[in-house]
């Protein structure tokens, strides 16, 4: 059974810093493009960052570029989101995937329970 489980998540002021991890398990996760992506109340899950399976290839949502970070430890079977700079508009459930391709629509395999990100002006 495949499971992914966030960590992480917090209540944070406006301009703080927070870094999500993602553990995998009952997958090959080495093979499996990873991804992160966010639902805000009342609106639709959009895509954040994600990452090609060995880590040789990033893709972000321009409203997070230069301020998140994604990377994985194959080793680990993790996947991180670091998170600087934090605004208000962050604020969301933020929920990790798991693809065979690394994609920026919400077309994956697999995904977490998500883990709640707070940010206060």
């Amino acid at each position: 059974q495949v499971q992914l489980v966030e960590s992480g998540g917090g209540s944070v002021q406006a301009g703080a810093s927070l870094r999500l991890s993602c553990v995998g398990s009952g997958l090959a996760f080495r093979r499996y493009a990873m991804g992160w992506f966010r639902q805000a109340p009342g609106k639709e899950r959009e895509f954040v960052a994600a990452i090609s399976y060995n880590g040789g290839s990033t893709n972000y949502a321009s409203a997070v570029k230069g301020r998140f970070a994604i990377s994985r430890d194959n080793a680990k079977n993790m996947v991180y989101l670091q998170m600087n700079s934090l605004k208000p508009e962050d604020t969301a459930v933020y929920y990790c995937a798991a693809n065979m391709g690394l994609v920026v629509t919400p077309d994956y395999n697999y995904w977490g329970q998500g883990t709640q990100v707070t940010v206060s002006s």
